[in-house]
């Protein structure tokens, strides 16, 4: 059976998402150029992007639902059901999980009570795996709302959810203090963070990130290659010896 269509927002909703998105497509020089950011205002608006929240970016730059829904499917940013109010993402990549990022996600999978893409009933957080939080150099990497928590173990990040259902001031190991997803999609949309302070506390990339570009403005020695043994073992040719054994 064919869908009815979408439930409107209530008039207030409408008008006060409305002078937004009018602020975010006066930014681009094509309208439909702004079908991301509004995707997460709409986002910002009830967690997830809803058929309203579809129809209302279709009505805005004047393209079809299909047009918008084939963008926000296409984007896992883009929630398409309800979710917690910290989207907890542990990196199972190569990398992070060969060190450690598939056994945070099991810990968490029980420790929680949740599958992927699940949440809590407490609504508080959503768990996923992600393929990659490009952040390599801090393996195992988990996200919590797009902020970095680095160099984490599985008791780490039992402790990190346990803080963000208790509550409890959480931050990231580069970057602001944490906001629920809802606030981060409206930043996310293009919107100044008004919390006092969090502009200044946000971070940049740390020391492990910088290495190769302190290396090319040649600000650090060169790394050295280190045998993995202390000494060469006794019976071990020399440089010499080898060649002439080899002639």
């Amino acid at each position: 059976m064919p869908e009815l269509p979408a439930p409107a927002y209530p008039d207030d909703v409408r008008a006060r998402l409305e002078a937004d998105a009018r602020e975010i497509i006066a930014r681009y020089p094509d309208s439909r150029s702004a079908l991301l950011p509004l995707l997460h205002l709409v986002q910002s608006e009830e967690g997830h992007v809803t058929r309203t929240g579809m129809q209302f970016c279709a009505d805005m730059l004047d393209l079809t639902t299909a047009e918008v829904t084939a963008v926000a499917t296409f984007y896992t940013m883009y929630r398409r059901g309800p979710s917690g109010d910290y989207q907890v993402g542990v990196c199972t990549n190569t990398l992070c999980a060969v060190m450690g990022g598939d056994a945070i996600f099991e810990t968490l999978q029980e420790h929680l009570g949740v599958g992927n893409g699940e949440t809590t009933d407490d609504g508080k957080v959503t768990l996923e795996h992600i393929e990659c939080n490009a952040a390599c150099d801090y393996a195992p990497v988990v996200m919590v709302n797009w902020e970095f928590f680095d160099n984490q173990t599985p008791g780490s990040a039992k402790r990190l959810v346990d803080d963000l259902r208790a509550g409890r001031p959480v931050q990231p190991t580069r970057g602001a203090r944490l906001c629920t997803f809802k606030e981060t999609a409206r930043i996310l949309a293009g919107f100044p963070d008004e919390r006092p302070g969090a502009v200044e506390e946000s971070g940049s990339a740390g020391p492990a990130s910088l290495v190769g570009l302190r290396l090319a403005r040649g600000e650090a020695a060169p790394a050295r290659v280190v045998h993995p043994r202390a000494q060469e073992p006794q019976n071990a040719p020399s440089a010499g010896e080898a060649e002439e054994e080899g002639e």
